[in-house]
Order: structure tokens, then sequence, then C-alpha cells
């Protein structure tokens, strides 16, 4: 297993680079003796969980080909949809003769031999610091790409502003970083070494304002507050946000990793014959993606709880953002304002769009979903003429009636 004092980088065909920083301040013995993947022992310190983000974010079918693959190495697979999973492979390091870096190694392979797409893989204990080594692995790839690409001068004064999934409107953008392997070992002093400088909002859970708290007492780092009392966090933040954070500081996530099949979800995509600057046909394409679902989801008899926005740029990146809707719904033009909102909260200036995607996730039986009535003649009227649209398209084909805006496929 790997012994270094931090978290390894490992490229296909290189060797391991050891990235651990100094422990500043240790976790109690009590703390560090249960087991960080949610039992004790010995055997639980051993690196076995992969978080694995691929990118860029791919297709619905592709991602449940990706699944699949995991699935070929460990049969406890916990989908995390749109573009990352997570895999306990305890069961499969004797069967492969491989540590976990290994066989996520085999994953990185596979995936991009199969279905052209690379990915980003933390492995650790737990599921929570197998997400924080991924993280850490991306923020590295997407610096070194900056630097590569614009010096270290510039590189300097952006480092920490540019994402993977950041919009990619061409000129001023760096290449798209390539994937990775990092291992967090699973000893004690590897974990704290890991953590050390970590900030609080590094942790799960702890968001600006928890963090904000924290700082106000000196305790500005996962190490600092792993060295705090327990007693201290408490009064701080309260007892059980207390034993939370306390445990997280110190490398213990007691969740496993849980199989279960991607979130029930649709998805449509359309991209244009040429790069596309105008964002009027950015939404016009989002127009013919939401009536396209909202039609599919009204055949099905379903309805949506929430909905999500891919755009794919020149450069090959992407950007995703979700939106839970206000109520479970297949109302075409509550997904198009939905769609549309997500689109200009992006705030695009001359961006150079490859696709767009819409995903349509949370769905469930549209008798049983709840729906607030209105008394709003527009919106009644509007339901209409949508049932009498999807009666005309039922008898003479989809093509039937369509909204003013659609835009022919490409």
């Amino acid at each position: 297993m790997h012994a270094a004092a931090g978290p390894a980088a490992v490229e296909p065909g290189g060797e391991a680079e050891g990235l651990g920083g100094e422990a500043g301040g240790g976790a109690s013995a009590g703390g560090r003796g249960r087991g960080r993947a949610g039992g004790p022992g010995q055997a639980e310190d051993v690196p076995h969980v992969l978080y694995v983000r691929f990118h860029p974010t791919p297709a619905e079918d592709v991602y449940q080909g990706l699944l699949a693959l995991l699935g070929e190495l460990t049969p406890v697979v916990e989908a995390l949809p749109p573009n990352a999973a997570l895999a306990d492979v305890r069961g499969a390091l004797r069967y492969f003769g491989r540590d976990a870096a290994g066989l996520a190694e085999i994953v990185r392979v596979r995936a991009l031999a199969r279905y052209g797409v690379d990915c980003t893989i933390g492995v650790a204990a737990n599921p929570m610091l197998a997400r924080m080594a991924a993280q850490e692995a991306r923020e590295a790839q997407a610096t070194q790409a900056t630097q590569e690409a614009q010096g270290p001068q510039e590189a300097q004064e952006v480092q920490g502003a540019q994402e993977a999934d950041a919009p990619g409107p061409g000129g001023g953008r760096s290449r798209r970083p390539a994937g990775s392997v990092r291992t967090v070992p699973g000893d004690p002093d590897g974990v704290a070494a890991f953590l050390a400088r970590k900030p609080p909002t590094a942790l799960p859970g702890v968001g600006p304002a928890t963090a904000r708290t924290l700082s106000a007492y000196g305790l500005d780092s996962a190490a600092r507050i792993a060295a705090a009392p327990l007693s201290t966090l408490q009064r701080i933040l309260g007892a059980a946000t207390a034993r939370r954070v306390h445990a997280w500081a110190h490398g213990i996530d007691p969740m496993p990793v849980t199989p279960n099949a991607p979130a029930r979800a649709m998805g449509a995509e359309h991209r244009f014959r040429h790069d596309e600057l105008d964002p009027v046909r950015r939404r016009r394409a989002l127009l013919t993606l939401a009536d396209g679902l909202g039609g599919r989801l009204r055949t099905s008899g379903q309805v949506a709880a929430a909905i999500s926005l891919t755009v794919r740029y020149a450069d090959r990146s992407t950007t995703t953002r979700s939106r839970t809707l206000t109520e479970p719904t297949a109302h075409t033009p509550a997904l198009t304002a939905a769609a549309y909102a997500l689109h200009d909260a992006l705030g695009l200036q001359r961006a150079r769009v490859r696709s767009v995607a819409l995903r349509v996730e949370g769905l469930m039986d549209a008798e049983l979903a709840p729906h607030q009535l209105t008394f709003d003649p527009a919106d009644e009227k509007s339901r209409r003429l949508e049932a009498a649209a999807d009666r005309a398209r039922a008898r003479f084909g989809a093509s039937a009636v369509r909204p003013a805006g659609f835009l022919d496929v490409a």
C-alpha cells in the first residue's frame, strides 16, 4: 500500500509524486481509532474507495456505459449523475492483484479507450477523503494547464478562479486539463498530512457562514479544527454540528458507498452545426429541448422535480448547472423558463458554444405529485392548449405541432 506522507498523483506510466504537507496538529487517538471507512479495524484504513469524476460531462447513454465499466470491477457502485460515481473496490483488490490506485488506472484507460472520456479519480479509505482527493487533483491539473497556456505570471493571477467546468469562450481559456489519480494514504499520519492545510470549506457540509464562525476563533484550517477540543467546538457550533465537523477534520466518514441505480431522469442534447455565438439561437435550442422533454414526460405520465443544463464549448470544456423546480412538473413553459434562467445565469459573452443539453431529474408519477392550484386563467389556458397539442402529436406525429421558435436538429 502507499506509505507516503501525503496524497500521490499518479499518471499512466509515471511514478507517484508525494504531495503531502506537514501535519499541523494531530487527531486524537480515539478519533483515529474509529474506522475511517465506517468500521473499526486495520483493514478499514486501506484505501479502497474510488471517487470518479468524468470529464467532459458525458451524455446520458455514455454515462450508463461508464457505470457499467465500473461494475466490471466491483458491484458496489453508487451513481452520482451526471458526471461522477463512487466505487468500493475492497473486494476486488485481491482478485485483480492490484491496489486501489492500480484499479483506478484501469478505469481511466478503459474509459478513454471505450468512450473517449477521461476522469479524475480520488482514492481513499472513505468517500469523503476520496472526493477531496479528486477535487485537489482537479484543481492541480487546472492550475498546471493554466501555467502551460499562459505562463507563470498570468497563471498566478487566475489561479483559483478557473475550474474544469468553467466556460470556455475561446481565446482566453486554457486547454482542458487531463485527468489523474490522487491517493490519500490510509495511515493516520498520512490522513492528517492531507487534511492539515485544508480550509474549513473543504470539509463536506461546512459552508461560508460556518467557516467564518470558525475562523473568528482562529480555527481556519482542518488541522486546527482537529486539534481543538470537542467541547470547544460544541460551544461554537452546537452539539450536533460540532460532532460532525470534528469527525470530518479527523478524516472520519461513517457513510458507506451505497449501490444504487442512476436517478430516474431524461435528457436531450442539441448540437449546433457550427460553434454558436448567438444567444438567441441558444435559447431557441433550449426551447426545442424543453418542448421535447415535456412531451416525453407527459406521454409517460411523469413529472420532474429538477432540471439541469450542460453547455459544451468549442474547447470541449463544459459547464453544468441545475435547479430544483418550484413543484414537480411536465409543463413545457415551466421547463423552458427554468432552462432560460439557468442559461442567463451563466452570463455567457462571446462564448463559442458547441452544444446544449437539458436533463430532467427526480422523476415521479404525475398522479402522485403535488400541484399548487391557481386561479390564473393564462396558466389554465396554456395547459389546455398543451393537452390539445399532445393529442394532435399523438395522432399526426411529433412534427404536427411545434413552438414558433423551434430549432431543427442539426
